[in-house]
């Protein structure tokens, strides 16, 4: 099979041929779109976005005996479809909209491909090419079989729930739950999550962090961002009593954290220690000055200044050698999304694309997703114009390229990634005598490209919102927000048929009495196999759909070996937090 890439010819070994099969069969189950013209007329590759990469598909006679894929939707070509179009309108996935047709105008196929003899499918014929420096190919069967081989229902349920938690809360409040699950892709996984309850104020964070270069700026992250929001949060008095606890080498805990695995190793937290009090003497002297709170600002504040000391951190020099473990930190980035929940106030921070979607049930029993964030990513546009607007007008064509920042960076905001913040003389001294010269980005002229400062978002809780999912872009790609909360809502409704049925009280009415009963019948028509939401979310996400949950496709998803993995799905994290719709329905205006 010979492909043309860019006037070049490649040869693909049989081999080659069961993977791109592999590939097809998993990345594109509802059909693709074909690629031709585009890279003659744009300047990047267009096509199926998946995990963060971008897929051209291809179609093409000289496919079908190798492949023998019969696409159910059928496919057509994009530059075709523009030209008889006046939308984008499609089928959707991952924020994309891809343009389908259905089988009966495939008589149309033949004529429109005679435009392009042969096409191209450039991504996957790179990662094999990377494959074969990596095996022989006497083991690429061996790849292929792994990748297709079938686990059995309890095996992929336990794969699906080895790292859920449940965390319940019997004292009054706004939020009566949570559920949250981490699956992962990258080895070692490079999403973190977190929760906590404030001690010495009132509320409750939550947050995921979905790292990138490395797992180590997400972990630090998530380890110590909740004590910078808090810290911000105290009023003068109470962190006043918290810095003289500090200077006295008492115990003052600030968080109650929740299934918290995460461990640093000591020479890093006397560092991160001696940083955090720093910060927090240096609030009290602001707070003696200026005695107005402002959550936003407060939040802002958290984010920014905990990231300018990772960059102080990496560049100390102890005995005059630079601490490789602070600059590995720093060099590595994270996107993160935290939401703060006190009574009836929620306020979501977020920078990068993580995303944060309230569930809220209408009068009439319908669903509606509310995002609460936006991502900071190409996608959105006021985002793409803030940077260009920070920066000389001759760069605008090298600040985004192939949609991202300066050619590499997807997310537009994250902490962390100071390679795209620090001078070219701070890089040249810190980081060159560590890293190859690629460390420095191309074009790279006038830093700062990238900020952590997150857009804060504030919204008041009522009895309608009755649950919020936080969760890393992994999940996002795969289903929409409003799926997404259609999952977790039927689950709501289903999951209360898995323990045995209970009156509330003693003196009730048989007419209520019998509308719970009727409530219960209907819940067993969607009673889940899992009682976790975020577990449901997981199984929804990999095997959903339209028919049900497809067991030969969830299991292949999760039985594919780490060479492979990270080709099709991402670290996937998510947080669900259910509100007490009582409690939100009698708090005060």
């Amino acid at each position: 099979l010979y492909i043309l890439v860019k006037e070049e010819y490649y040869l693909f070994s049989t081999q080659y041929c069961v993977f791109m099969k592999l590939a097809l069969l998993v990345l594109c189950p509802k059909g693709v779109i074909k690629y031709e013209y585009y890279l003659k007329h744009f300047n990047d590759n267009y096509g199926y976005r998946f995990g963060g990469h971008k897929w051209p598909q291809v179609k093409h006679p000289d496919l079908k005996g190798v492949i023998k894929y019969e696409w159910p939707q059928g496919v057509i070509k994009y530059e075709y479809y523009l030209k008889h179009f006046n939308d984008n309108y499609g089928y959707r996935f991952g924020g994309h909209k891809w343009p389908q047709f259905i089988r009966g105008e495939q008589r149309n196929f033949t004529r429109i491909s005679e435009e392009v003899k042969i096409l191209t499918f450039s991504v996957i014929k790179r990662q094999v090419r990377r494959l074969d420096r990596i095996y022989s190919p006497n083991q690429y069967d061996d790849i292929i079989r792994n990748a297709t081989k079938l686990n059995p229902p309890y095996e992929v349920t336990t794969i699906l729930r080895a790292n859920e938690y449940t965390q319940e809360f019997t004292n009054p409040g706004s939020v009566k739950s949570y559920d949250s699950n981490q699956l992962m892709s990258n080895n070692p996984i490079e999403d973190t999550r977190s929760e906590a309850r404030c001690l010495l104020t009132s509320g409750l964070l939550l947050g995921v962090f979905d790292g990138h270069g490395g797992a180590a700026c997400a972990q630090v992250i998530a380890k110590r961002l909740f004590n910078y929001i808090t810290a911000c949060l105290l009023p003068p008095d109470i962190l006043h009593k918290y810095i003289n606890a500090l200077d006295n080498n008492e115990i003052m805990q600030l968080l109650d954290m929740y299934n918290d695995k995460v461990e640093l190793v000591d020479e890093l937290k006397e560092l991160y220690e001696t940083s955090f009090k720093r910060f927090v003497k240096e609030l009290t002297e602001i707070r003696d000055n200026d005695r107005e709170f402002n959550m936003k600002e407060a939040m802002e504040k958290a984010f920014l200044r905990l990231d300018k000391d990772m960059s102080k951190e990496a560049l100390i020099k102890n005995s005059g050698k630079v601490n490789t473990k602070t600059l590995s930190v720093a060099l590595s980035g994270a996107v993160a999304c935290v939401a703060h929940i006190d009574g009836p106030h929620l306020h979501v921070a977020s920078a990068g694309d993580c995303q944060c979607v309230l569930g809220v049930l209408s009068d009439v029993n319908t669903w509606t997703a509310k995002k609460m964030t936006r991502e900071h990513n190409v996608d959105n546009r006021e985002e793409v114009e803030r940077i260009l607007k920070e920066h000389p007008p001759n760069e605008r064509d090298t600040i985004i390229k192939m949609e991202r920042l300066l050619g590499q960076l997807a997310p537009l905001r994250a902490l962390g990634d100071f390679r795209y913040k620090w001078s070219k003389d701070t890089l040249s001294k810190y980081v060159l005598p560590f890293h190859a010269e690629n460390v420095i980005p191309p074009n790279y002229y006038t830093p700062p490209y990238l900020t952590a400062r997150p857009d804060v978002v504030y919204h008041r809780l009522t009895p309608r919102d009755k649950f919020l999912v936080v969760a890393s872009d992994g999940l996002w790609d795969l289903i929409s927000p409003l799926q997404v909360v259609r999952l977790v809502g039927e689950h709501m409704s289903g999951k209360v048929t898995l323990n045995p049925f209970k009156l509330p009280r003693k003196d009730m009415r048989v007419e209520d009495i019998n509308k719970m009963l009727l409530q219960r019948k209907e819940g067993l028509k969607m009673k889940p196999i899992d009682r976790n939401a975020a577990t449901h979310l997981l199984r929804n996400a990999l095997g959903g759909t339209e028919y049900g949950i497809d067991h030969v496709k969830l299991s292949q998803l999760l039985s594919m070996p780490q060479e492979l993995v990270r080709v099709f799905r991402d670290d996937i994290t998510i947080t669900v937090v259910y509100f007490d719709s009582e409690y939100l329905r009698h708090c005060p205006p």
